[in-house]
């Protein structure tokens, strides 16, 4: 048997192990906390990229539609994620399934990465309803307008017959939707262009065939800038009041 401890080496043995208990409580909460900061930090930088990579410029247009984001899967054949440097211009064009709607056309370009039959996709689909779908961020190309997928937005939309005329719903939401790309990117009126004047493939095919309504659907796009900018202005006014 060891000899019996006095009272004061009692006292110095618990002081020590108050202090080697109260240490060790601080080097647990220091790696708790340094812990949950790197974690915190690594949440905070990847919610962050994914705000950069999945970048949605339009959320309202102007007829009230919400634009609804559905991206594509990363894939070769219809979400590269390939770095849109540069915006220089807006493609149209038309889906050319009569009756199909902005899911059906937003999902057949999802297929692709399973058929890896052909490269196709676009920025936004608009359907019979003018609703808008977005399948690509506006960071990234899409595959739709041949050599100008690397600095162009495109935006396909839905039509209800093989004439490849737009209908109310669908031309008011493009009418809206391209102003407001314009504005955001600061595009002139030769920057609105057809997949036809990219390649000569008759798209969108009625205002290919019926020009007078492709200067039409231009004018109507430039009145609504007008009409953008100046609720900007507006807005900017009512701000600095």
């Amino acid at each position: 048997m060891g000899r019996l401890l006095t009272k004061e080496e009692w006292i110095k043995r618990n002081k020590l192990k108050n202090r080697l208990m109260s240490i060790s409580a601080f080097v647990l909460f220091a790696v708790i906390i340094v812990s949950t900061g790197i974690f915190v930090k690594t949440l905070i930088e990847s919610s962050n990229t994914n705000i950069a990579s999945d970048e949605v410029v339009i959320q309202t247009l102007s007829n009230g539609i919400q634009v609804k984001v559905d991206f594509l899967s990363p894939n070769p054949y219809s979400r590269p994620q390939t770095e849109l440097k540069k915006v220089n211009g807006i493609v149209i064009h038309y889906v050319g399934n009569p009756s199909t709607t902005a899911m059906n056309n937003r999902n057949y370009f999802e297929s692709l990465a399973k058929k890896k039959t052909t490269s196709a996709s676009s920025h936004f689909v608009i359907g019979l309803e003018g609703e808008v779908i977005q399948c690509i961020p506006l960071t990234e190309i899409a595959y739709a307008s041949n050599e100008r997928n690397a600095d162009t937005i495109s935006i396909e939309c839905c039509h209800p017959d093989d004439m490849g005329k737009f209908n109310e719903a669908t031309y008011d939401s493009l009418v809206s939707l391209v102003a407001k790309l314009c504005v955001e990117y600061d595009l002139k009126e030769d920057e609105v262009i057809r997949h036809y004047d990219v390649t000569g493939k008759k798209c969108p095919l009625y205002y290919v065939d019926h020009e007078d309504a492709w200067i039409q659907l231009k004018a109507d796009i430039f009145d609504e800038i007008e009409l953008v900018k100046e609720e900007l202005e507006n807005a900017v006014d009512a701000t600095a009041e």
